[in-house]
């Protein structure tokens, strides 16, 4: 279900507040269009993203953590602490996000 590179850096970039279509192809990976349909796609089959629209003309998606890609988030922030500090040029993750805790399945802020 998140064995995949693209699912963990949606989940990631999700997390960190992204939620639109444009939002994950912004991401320093650059994902293309045909993978990340696919991936939002199987996320939504596999109940980590809720997906709305928001956007009717032409038809346009946002899409938001379930509780159970919310229950990821210390995972997420350790594996980027380890890739910051084994592999070169990776993206470091701002604070705010580092510093988010996880109650009971939902995302609290640490302040």
């Amino acid at each position: 279900m998140v064995g995949d590179r693209w699912t963990l850096v949606i989940l990631r970039d999700m997390l960190n507040g992204k939620r639109r279509f444009s939002d994950f192809l912004n991401s320093p990976e650059q994902i293309t269009t045909n993978v990340l349909s696919d991936r939002l796609g199987q996320m939504e089959r596999n109940g980590l993203v809720l997906k709305a629209t928001y956007q009717m003309r032409p038809k346009r998606y946002e899409y938001a953590p379930t509780e159970m890609a919310r229950s990821m988030l210390p995972v997420l922030q350790q594996m980027s602490l380890w890739a910051n500090r084994y592999v070169k040029d990776t993206w470091t993750l701002p604070d705010s996000f580092m510093q988010r805790r996880v109650a009971f399945g939902r995302q609290i802020s640490e302040n």
